[in-house]
């Protein structure tokens, strides 16, 4: 197997590879496994395996465990630092028991609270990309950004980026530091942000686009046949979209990417992340086995006809999704709903 290839993020000098490892599943958060059962050695392997093939962009968050991830990545890291690129995350707040207190806190003393113990916890001296896990709807974005632009003057970041921000608070943002990339969700089952303005923003600014979720939380892997297929602890339960009559009828879009998949050869979670590379984005699929990591570098060499890209996005039109992506609470610090605030801060 050919090692991926690379790509800029964004303009301000950030190559990166074209997909990138998403590592929350690797712990889960608070208890709840997220995708089911870890095995951190697998995960660790994973991690390495990765760094073979040229796959060696890592997401984490200090949010993820919370903190547990952040050491299982630097487990996985040591001997061998200078050859990952390693983005994490703050923002949510942590205290001083490791707990989480689920309030968004940008304030800039927390930023520079948060980076040291985010170094602690990787065992690294900085970090490649340090993102605002969400917008504290409380502290104005430059008073964010300006804290994180002294942590890219002082050394411990290399770089800055946003996570689930609007238009207008990235533009806000940008203008005090140079942000490099904003990461939120994005994926044939996730398309709100194309009628936000937001990839317009980013184009303009030149600032580079990272997707989360890019799978649909795993859903359009295609092997999620019945709720019943949860762990009793897996978070995506509590999610709107995977409820009740709503599961079914998001299945049965599935179902129809899956046959298409079929038909060219391939996984549903490479025609999946096919379609994103189409788009331009740096998706990053989350996985703690190999054997998945492989199936989804392999999707960095699909390339699909326009119209194969029509055929999908005409399968899950723009709204065709049933249910929320996140709960009444997730969404209220989402970049939907965060646009509200622009006017007051």
């Amino acid at each position: 197997m050919d090692t991926i290839k690379k790509v800029k993020l964004g303009s301000q000098g950030l190559v990166i590879p074209m997909e990138g490892l998403g590592c929350m599943g690797m712990t889960g958060i608070v208890g709840n496994d997220m995708y089911g059962p870890v095995n951190e050695n697998e995960a660790i392997s994973t991690i390495h395996r990765g760094l073979e093939l040229g796959m060696n962009f890592l997401d984490t968050a200090d949010l993820y465990g919370p903190l547990l991830n952040e050491r299982l990545v630097g487990k996985g890291i040591k001997g061998n630092r200078d050859k990952y690129i390693v983005a994490t995350k703050f923002g949510w707040e942590i205290d001083d028991n490791d707990q989480i207190t689920w309030q968004i806190n940008g304030k800039p003393e927390y930023v520079k609270k948060a980076i040291d113990r985010s170094l602690k916890n990787l065992g690294v001296d900085y970090v490649d990309l340090y993102y605002l896990h969400r917008v504290d709807p409380n502290t104005p974005i430059e008073e964010t950004v300006g804290a994180m632009a002294e942590l890219v003057k002082s050394g411990k970041v290399r770089y800055i980026g946003l996570s689930e921000a609007s238009a207008e608070t990235v533009r806000r943002a940008h203008n005090i530091h140079p942000i490099t990339a904003l990461q939120s969700e994005y994926s044939l089952f996730e398309r709100e942000i194309e009628t936000l303005g937001i990839f317009e923003t980013l184009k303009e600014l030149g600032i580079g686009f990272v997707s989360y979720s890019p799978i649909g939380r795993g859903f359009l892997s295609g092997e999620i046949k019945s709720p019943d297929d949860f762990s009793p602890t897996d978070t995506r339960r509590a999610l709107p979209r995977f409820i009740g009559d709503a599961f079914y009828k998001n299945l049965e879009l599935v179902e129809e990417i899956n046959k298409m998949a079929l038909e060219k050869g391939v996984t549903s979670t490479q025609l999946a992340l096919a379609w994103l590379f189409s788009k331009g984005v740096v998706p990053i699929p989350g996985t703690k086995r190999r054997k998945y990591l492989e199936e989804n570098i392999k999707a960095s060499e699909i390339v699909l006809a326009q119209t194969e890209i029509e055929r999908l996005e005409s399968i899950v039109p723009l709204g065709s999704v049933t249910g929320g992506r996140y709960d009444d609470s997730g969404m209220a610090v989402s970049y939907t709903h965060l646009r509200a605030h622009e006017t007051v801060l």
